[in-house]
């Protein structure tokens, strides 16, 4: 129990009079001092101690009982030898403005030594003289793991170079460093308080759910990596951010209160695309490979066009189609001869997967309009990507009719069969709205995919005419 010295008073208490309310002040500033994280004592202008609190009694073990009324700390508290320079600089808080800090050893009861850092001030009175000194300290230790932690929170809000986030229990930015506003594309006030729908367009409830399960469960193991979109004025962006948790409890409760999570956050997009890309690479020459062995043991070189279809539609889009240019190849120079006709050679099944079928030898040319992509593709001898775009889904289902295509068709990309310096066709592939539209890198896949199906189809044609002949 903290103590401090009380003045006696000269007039007496009737039987039914009242207590002085100075005295419910006096325990109430006792439970205050109490009730202090740091140690505290404090001298009056004669160098007594006047008040001594509990974390003062853990530090030293010198109770307030034992503390309060003796003449400075020689002796006991602090070594004869070093007592007239302790308290010196403790004292001279009374004639300087503002706090003093000092660092020095102080005794403990059993006699070991506990180096503390002191802050003191003077206490005036109601003439507003100093009327004594309050010190506050705390061993010095202590001190620097707290000045570490203050520290490493102001480094990790100024100057980290990866996102930093606290959001609070209602899953909202409450503090954000400016690495982590540059990524969220905003200012670091524009963030506070705002829900994590208004700044990102995808990505939220994976984000929502890692925090909310980090509030009720802790930190997770491991960095969880999640795809957003982030709004920007530019327009959305698409991240990969590498994403760290913790699990913010307030230190001052006696049970764990949650405060928020701190959220911490890398850009690993750049990495993470080069990892795919190089993934993707991996498996489309794999299949590759797979392709020229299985085509290698077809007898019939038109079944070996199918082959390298089959097998580079595996990842790569849901439907395709091969049409040959009717009446034979087409030379360079042939592009001003007439309107081009197509012939269906084999075709992928539109209902459940399976492999590519052949065309029954009708050789009825198909249905395709002047401006029609495949035919595009041969007159322009290149590829042609085609897409239904964003629109209604009715919208979508009647562009794909309308090319002959299967309903669910959302993305085309033609590319023209070549072959010895001529154009035998085209290979269209397909894919659903559950995919995104053929890039730069798909055509060049396609194109090499292309070349493999034009020498099938070329010698097919060869070993055709052989047999004619």
């Amino acid at each position: 129990m903290s103590a401090s010295r009380r003045s006696g008073t000269t007039d007496e208490l009737g039987p039914d009079e009242p207590e002085p309310p100075e005295r419910d002040g006096a325990d109430l500033l006792a439970a205050l001092l109490d009730g202090m994280d740091a140690a505290l004592c404090a001298f009056d202008a004669d160098g007594v101690v006047t008040h001594w609190n509990r974390e003062a009694e853990r530090i030293l073990g010198w109770s307030a009982a034992e503390a309060v009324g003796r003449q400075g700390l020689a002796g006991w508290a602090v070594r004869s030898a070093d007592a007239e320079e302790v308290e010196a600089r403790l004292m001279s808080a009374m004639r300087a403005p503002g706090r003093q800090v000092h660092e020095f050893a102080l005794l403990t009861k059993d006699g070991g030594r506990v180096l503390v850092r002191t802050q003191s001030a003077a206490v005036r009175g109601p003439d507003g003289k100093p009327a004594g000194v309050y010190c506050a300290f705390s061993e010095v230790h202590a001190q620097i793991d707290l000045e570490r932690s203050i520290a490493l929170s102001e480094s990790l809000f100024e100057d980290a170079s990866w996102g930093v986030v606290l959001v609070d229990a209602d899953l909202r930015p409450a503090v954000v460093n400016a690495h982590a506003a540059r990524l969220l594309g905003t200012g670091r006030t524009a963030v506070l308080g705002r829900p994590l729908g208004e700044l990102l367009s995808q990505g939220v409830e994976e984000l929502e759910s890692a925090l909310t399960h980090v509030l009720a469960e802790g930190a997770p193991p491991a960095p969880a990596e999640v795809w957003v979109a982030v709004r920007t004025p530019e327009g959305e962006r698409r991240r990969c951010w590498r994403s760290g948790f913790l699990r913010l409890a307030s230190p001052l409760a006696e049970e764990p209160v949650p405060l928020g999570v701190g959220w911490m956050f890398q850009d690993i997009t750049e990495s993470k695309q080069a990892e795919q890309e190089a993934s993707l690479l991996r498996f489309r020459t794999n299949q590759m490979h797979r392709a020229a062995r299985a085509a290698a043991e077809c007898e019939d070189p038109a079944e070996a066009a199918t082959v390298h279809l089959d097998f580079a539609l595996a990842g790569f889009a849901d439907h395709a189609v091969i049409d040959r240019v009717a009446g034979g190849a087409r030379s360079a120079d042939a592009d001003a001869t007439g309107p081009v006709r197509l012939v269906r050679v084999a075709a992928t099944p539109s209902g459940a997967p399976g492999p590519s079928l052949q065309d029954g030898g009708a050789g009825l040319p198909v249905r395709y309009g002047e401006g029609h992509p495949a035919v595009q593709c041969v007159q322009r001898a290149g590829s042609v990507r085609s897409s239904a775009g964003s629109g209604p889904a009715e919208e979508a289902r009647e562009w794909a009719l309308a090319r002959q295509w299967p309903a669910d068709t959302r993305h085309a990309l033609c590319t023209v069969l070549r072959s010895r310096g001529r154009t035998l066709g085209v290979v269209t592939f397909l894919r659903g709205g559950g995919r995104n539209g053929f890039e730069r890198s798909d055509t060049t896949y396609a194109e090499d995919v292309a070349a493999r199906i034009a020498l099938a189809l070329d010698l097919a044609g060869v070993v055709k005419a052989g047999e004619d002949g």
